[in-house]
């Protein structure tokens, strides 16, 4: 009983010790405006480190992964042609190329893909 109340005062206090020092280690020195600063190849900034996005560039981004994902599923379905039965794999192709296009048109008619308004 006595060592483990022995080790749990010892795992305690190594815990406590360790936890001050790397307090004392981790403070900031001084805050200066040229350590605060973001650095720009040795240019003082302009404008403000967060720059607006284009929510349209976003939408064009993620619509293009969608598209790239969907290219990596269809090309395996390409290869497994030949040793799949036809009488299911050609429903199951012309299934999942009409519901791509499907959302194609879907976002088409949301103006998804309509850059400048």
């Amino acid at each position: 009983m006595m060592t483990i109340i022995l080790s749990t005062i010892t795992a305690s206090i190594l815990s406590i010790t360790i936890m001050m020092m790397c307090m004392t280690i981790s403070k900031k020195t001084t805050m200066d405006k040229e350590k605060m600063s973001p650095f720009e190849c040795g240019f003082d900034p302009k404008s403000s480190p967060r720059m607006p996005f284009s929510v349209q560039f976003f939408l064009i981004a993620i619509l293009f992964l969608i598209f790239d994902i969907e290219i990596v599923i269809i090309m395996p379905m390409i290869i497994t042609m030949k040793e799949s039965i036809l009488m299911i794999w050609t429903p199951t192709m012309f299934t999942f190329i009409i519901i791509l296009i499907l959302g194609l048109l879907y976002e088409w008619n949301n103006g998804v893909l309509e850059w400048a308004k």
